[in-house]
């Protein structure tokens, strides 16, 4: 089951996060996702629907509590997650959320 908004201000990453022209989709799928790499594999086929070519910013795992950029936690604002400042500062386009906040991965659109 897919889910998708288009967002013109703050919204569900966290409640201070300026999510300003961020799409983004929740990804429910029925069948048990074993890890975060079948979670990226579901991850990208969804950013291929929305861009031609893209490259992964950020992403959060749940289940280890990792994120990546390591230490990007390090932000200006301590209330929000080091992985949502660094993709939205760095040109991210598409959040895609994993049962619920699983798995987050912050996508950009690559241009040649």
């Amino acid at each position: 089951m897919t889910q998708e908004t288009k967002t013109d201000g703050p919204a569900c990453t966290q409640p201070d996060s300026d999510l300003s022209g961020l799409t983004i989709v929740e990804l429910n799928p029925e069948a048990p996702l074993k890890d975060y790499l079948e979670a990226m594999e579901l991850a990208k086929e969804e950013a291929l629907k929305h861009m031609d070519d893209f490259m992964l910013m950020s992403w959060y795992d749940l289940d280890r509590d990792f994120e990546s950029p390591q230490h990007a936690t390090e932000s200006d604002d301590p209330a929000v997650p080091g992985y949502v400042y660094y993709g939205l500062n760095h040109g991210a386009t598409l959040k895609v959320d994993v049962k619920k906040g699983r798995f987050i991965f912050f996508f950009t659109p690559v241009e040649f």
